[in-house]
């Protein structure tokens, strides 16, 4: 379990990040997701690993690779024993996150993978979570406040304020990123009256969640209801950064706290992956905890943590981040890919 795998699944990034982004700006998120898929699976291949996907393209009748419950491994494949539990990782991958961004040429899009051991990510349906994040500086003195902003016990305003307060500013200079969907309108109406200032992520929350961990993301927090995926993939790195996020489910109402009720399906589907206490809050280590787990990810498009592929006349630049928990290692990758 100590080999660093995020550094052998840099490659992996590498290679479905180009080729997403060969499809910028062509109007095909489709196409774009399904040449990152395609290439991230043929380089699990070459990875003498063993990995079941708990967090990936969807059911096995939604996706015929790198779909939830999927397992790879080249011991298992050559013939050989199944693996046992203490040599399984659970693996949480994100072949394209933010397709709609890559298809329309906006800010910022991702490939990502976060390892654990296995049992120790969050294994769950794609379903939403509204979602809190801060920095290293806010977490151990901030954690109440997050439970309460995602259940709706404790209003905008006053975390923002006692937010400030924790980093030392004044409201009026703490940004707020969230998702610029309808849903928010609320939202974003509490923050601005608040008197902090909002930054918008047209699609994909992962780089938004991890912002604020990073000293010179110009990001206080996150907030808002996103994919409980992409809450799965941030705490991965929010967890080498030593920041804090607070996730529950949530129906995909428009208020701070979730808004409208689940639907009977929605309970079933939370069900059947023994999600008993759909009100739950998730903190970081109960999203991906463990002595083990690595984050990895490579820029398609720039956005607020990683440079996008750039294509020159004779090679391709990618800039990736590679975190690994246990020592709390960081490290910012630039390659150059002759062709």
């Amino acid at each position: 379990m100590d080999r660093n795998l995020a550094l052998e699944f840099v490659r992996v990034t590498e290679a479905a990040a180009i080729a997403a982004a060969r499809f910028v700006g062509r109007g095909d998120k489709n196409a774009a997701d399904q040449a990152a898929v395609e290439e991230m699976r043929a380089r699990f291949n070459q990875i003498d690993f063993c990995a079941e996907v708990v967090i990936g393209e969807g059911e096995k009748d939604e996706a015929p690779m790198l779909y939830t419950g999927e397992r790879f491994c080249m011991h298992e494949r050559n013939g050989g024993t199944v693996c046992a539990p203490e040599n399984l990782f659970d693996i949480a991958v994100d072949p394209l996150e933010c397709t709609d961004s890559v298809a329309y040429g906006r800010y910022n899009a991702l490939t990502v993978i976060v390892v654990g051991q296995h049992g120790k990510l969050l294994k769950a349906p794609d379903l939403y979570m509204n979602k809190a994040a801060v920095g290293p500086k806010a977490r151990k003195v901030f954690e109440e406040k997050l439970y309460g902003v995602v259940i709706g016990a404790v209003s905008v305003r006053e975390f923002l304020v006692g937010l400030a307060a924790t980093l030392g500013k004044d409201v009026s200079e703490i940004t707020v990123v969230l998702l610029e969907r309808p849903r928010h309108e609320t939202l974003m109406r509490e923050i601005r009256s608040a008197g902090a200032r909002v930054r918008t992520l047209t699609d994909g929350d992962v780089a938004g969640a991890i912002a604020p961990s990073l000293e010179d993301s110009g990001i206080d927090c996150l907030l808002g209801i996103g994919a409980s995926t992409e809450a799965v993939l941030a705490a991965g790195g929010i967890r080498t950064l030593g920041g804090s996020m607070a996730a529950v489910f949530s129906a995909g109402g428009g208020s701070a706290s979730g808004g409208k009720p689940f639907e009977k399906e929605q309970i079933e589907r939370l069900n059947s992956y023994g999600i008993i206490d759909t009100e739950k809050v998730y903190f970081t280590e109960d999203l991906a905890g463990g002595d083990y787990v690595t984050f990895t990810a490579t820029g398609v498009i720039d956005g607020p943590l990683l440079s996008g592929v750039k294509f020159g006349q004779n090679k391709i630049t990618t800039h990736s981040v590679v975190m690994r928990a246990k020592s709390s290692t960081v490290r910012y990758i630039t390659s150059e890919h002759a062709y």
